[in-house]
């Protein structure tokens, strides 16, 4: 497995040194500069490329592996009138990152927002900080900060009074904060902030787009992105829903095992890939982890070896440790390296599928300072090691089956 890190550019309070002292030689970036929607050039692609690429002697080398990510424009998931020119931008990307040697993309097609958190800095018992969903608290926001249209049918009765009485236990500044953590975007531009009022605008769109409309968007976009990634050697990687179910009205069609394989039989091709996020997959417990990386490893071009811990609501979840979580790490990462190990044996130099840490801790040095909610350096700079660690003894433990056997 290629080790990697993501990276948000000449801005990270991470830097490229850090990372090759974290054990990386990956690089998972993107221009995000670049606003959605808009054609990454050539040449601003080389010029990324060489800040990664180009070393001081003596230096570990660094590539830039994946991207992550090339946004899917929101004129797209609702088909706007005119969101063919996006769809045109988006395959103009792809090509010019292929031109550029760049062959493996994640994107999302969640609605309007990303990964969504309501708070950034929840205190473990450790004295560690991590993110972090409670229902009750979003609930609130949903019904009482932006009250919107609608909110009251999709909480029960016991949600909308517990969230009732979470609310009136918060203060002025801490429902500003609770807002802010949900709609003032995400780290590299993931997603734009707004205010409130332009929030509720941006939902309105998706109003008459159902499920059912989402997922056939989304199958119409990749008729169109997947023949292009095919001609010029690109592998996309799906990333799923985070939290993989319906927030605020928006649908979610990336969110388990069938909703990969209605996606899979729909565009038929192995460009058509997924990002095996296991914190993601792993906030639903129907989803069993082991089993999806089996089953769909021959679609894995990508994977987030995260894992969270689910809390006694079923709703709520924190960011646990990346070997202490309700995952199965071990059995996770096994069926990634058996997958590897079927690539190879099929004569396949690109058998290798890049893993990252994800959601790290923030801890040690890293209290206090302003980073990137999740991407703090030591925090992940510790799950890589764990997940380096499970690696080494599965690869040994299966090098000394094949010399027993032998």
């Amino acid at each position: 497995m290629e080790q990697t890190w993501r990276w948000f550019g000449p801005g990270d309070s991470v830097s490229l040194d850090h990372i090759r002292q974290a054990g990386a030689t990956g690089i998972v970036t993107a221009l995000h500069e670049k606003a959605t929607g808009e054609e990454w050039s050539q040449e601003e692609i080389l010029a990324r490329k060489a800040l990664i690429e180009t070393q001081a002697p003596g230096r570990t080398p660094l590539r830039w592996s994946m991207v992550e990510s090339v946004p899917v424009h929101d004129d797209i998931k609702v088909q706007a009138p005119g969101f063919e020119r996006y769809v045109a931008t988006y395959c103009g990307t792809l090509r010019n990152l292929a031109a550029c040697g760049i062959d493996r993309v994640c994107y999302n097609f969640m609605p309007l927002i990303d990964w969504t958190r309501t708070d950034l800095a929840y205190q473990l018992p450790s004295g560690a900080a991590a993110l972090r969903f409670d229902a009750d608290l979003f609930a609130a926001f949903d019904l009482f900060i932006l009250e919107r249209e609608g909110a009251q049918a999709d909480h029960t009765s016991e949600q909308i009074a517990r969230a009732e009485k979470t609310l009136a236990g918060l203060d002025e500044s801490q429902r500003r904060k609770l807002t802010a953590n949900i709609i003032a975007g995400l780290p590299g531009r993931a997603t734009e902030a707004h205010t409130l009022d332009g929030f509720r605008s941006a939902l309105e769109r998706y109003t008459l787009v159902s499920p059912e409309r989402l997922r056939q968007n989304l199958v119409d976009f990749l008729k169109q992105v997947v023949p292009v990634a095919a001609e010029v050697g690109i592998r996309l990687a799906i990333h799923p829903d985070d939290p993989p179910r319906p927030l605020l009205g928006l649908p979610r069609v990336v969110s388990c095992a069938e909703d990969l394989r209605l996606l899979f039989k729909a565009v038929d091709h192995p460009c058509n890939g997924l990002t095996l996020c296991v914190g993601t997959f792993g906030v639903r417990a129907d989803n069993n982890l082991t089993s999806m990386a089996c089953e769909f490893g021959p679609r894995i071009h990508f994977a987030h070896l995260r894992g969270i811990k689910r809390e006694a609501d079923g709703l709520s979840f924190y960011e646990g440790e990346h070997l202490a979580s309700d995952a199965d790490m071990v059995g996770i990462v096994q069926a990634l390296l058996t997958e590897e190990n079927r690539r190879i044996a099929e004569g396949r130099e690109d058998y290798s599928i890049p893993i990252r840490p994800d959601h790290g801790h923030q801890m040690l040095d890293d209290l206090g300072k302003a980073v990137n909610p999740g991407y703090s350096a030591i925090g992940r700079l510790k799950g890589l090691a764990e997940i380096r660690g499970v690696i080494t003894a599965l690869s040994y433990k299966d090098r000394l089956r094949v010399n027993q056997g032998a």
